[in-house]
């Protein structure tokens, strides 16, 4: 499953360096608009605890996590949804994510300067989303238009689409993003052949100290970038010593990484044997012959049965032959919901 998040911001607020430390793969920060034209991509894996203590269980010969992907997207300016600064180009970019991961400056660096010659994260904030909020207007006002026409000749699912475009439009009038939009379950099917940048789930990061932005669409994490750099730069023995220092958990890319997992509404399965321990990833509400074709097409198709068990009962045991043993392993049909954390072996034929 191949999931994106775009990383998005102003110029100069600290997305190339963020997108450095996520991945590692060194892309140009220069201190000017536009350095980054072409979207980068790094695929990043998600921290996951559970992964050694299951592979220490099974004396598993490797570690294979689950992965995400973030794009860096060039910096946005004022007029973007307009073609200013390239902005057509880093809009289509956008669209193509499943996420956004908005940057927001609240740093000051007179060696590093800003678009708009002053730091005001809300303001940075607000001129990003007004271009996707304009963006989508547009969107919306071109199909209004070509339904409004279908809707007088008495097409019934045209007058539906009709009355849920002006519902849409209303909302971008006053300047909010189509993700604030309460649907329903037919609405949100008919919502996704727009392709809307607005609704797109978003987390906000705050590159800077202090925590002054003001948001009711997401999820804020703060950090400072510049040291999450470093921090990645390090081995990661050397990264967990400079963690427990700071006298934290886990590093704010962890934090990051993990939220923006979640902001997609993922949740991960395991599987785990002498060969190996893996993590796997699947939509929030999938079935379990839905998992298994995630890890083979044949297995969904052929799915017999699966035999289930949560990753804590499967460490208590032991070993898998002693959670046979104590009952713990469960058979589960086609039609079981999958739950974050499930260890799983499938049957098929």
């Amino acid at each position: 499953m191949s999931l994106s998040i775009a990383i998005v911001g102003l110029p100069n607020v600290g997305k190339s360096t963020l997108f450095n430390a996520l991945t590692n793969k060194k892309v140009e920060a220069s201190n000017y608009p536009f350095c980054t034209i072409d979207p980068n991509v790094g695929v990043v894996k998600v921290p996951d605890e559970r992964l050694e203590k299951l592979a220490k269980i099974s004396k598993s010969k490797k570690i294979v996590p689950t992965i995400i992907e973030f794009v860096d997207i060039a910096g946005l300016v004022r007029g973007a949804s307009k073609g200013e600064g390239l902005g057509n180009k880093f809009l289509a970019n956008i669209r193509e994510c499943d996420a956004i991961c908005e940057v927001v400056r609240n740093f000051k660096d007179e060696n590093i300067t800003h678009v708009n010659g002053k730091i005001d994260p809300n303001e940075d904030k607000e001129t990003i989303n007004t271009e996707l909020v304009m963006a989508d207007m547009e969107t919306v006002e071109k199909r209004i238009l070509k339904t409004t026409k279908e809707a007088r000749g008495g097409d019934k699912e045209a007058i539906k689409f009709l009355s849920l475009l002006e519902k849409i439009k209303n909302l971008l009038d006053k300047g909010k993003g189509a993700r604030e939009l309460d649907l329903d379950d037919d609405e949100k099917v008919l919502i996704k052949t727009l392709n809307l940048l607005s609704i797109k789930p978003i987390i906000y990061v705050l590159n800077g100290e202090e925590e002054n932005l003001k948001i009711n669409d997401g999820e804020i994490i703060k950090l400072n970038i510049k040291l999450e750099e470093e921090i990645a730069a390090l081995n990661e023995e050397e990264q967990k010593e400079y963690i427990r220092e700071l006298g934290l958990e886990q590093s704010g890319l962890d934090k990051l990484i993990g939220a923006s997992y979640k902001l997609l509404e993922l949740i991960t399965f395991l599987t785990t044997g002498q060969e190996e321990t893996k993590a796997w990833t699947v939509r929030s509400g999938a079935k379990a012959s839905q998992a298994a074709g995630v890890i083979h097409t044949d297995f969904e198709k052929g799915f017999i049965r699966a035999e289930i068990i949560n990753w804590q009962e499967f460490l208590e045991s032991g070993s898998e032959a002693s959670a046979r043993e104590r009952g713990l392993i469960r058979t589960e049909g086609k039609e079981y919901i999958m739950q974050d954390g499930d260890v799983c072996h499938f049957l098929f034929n």
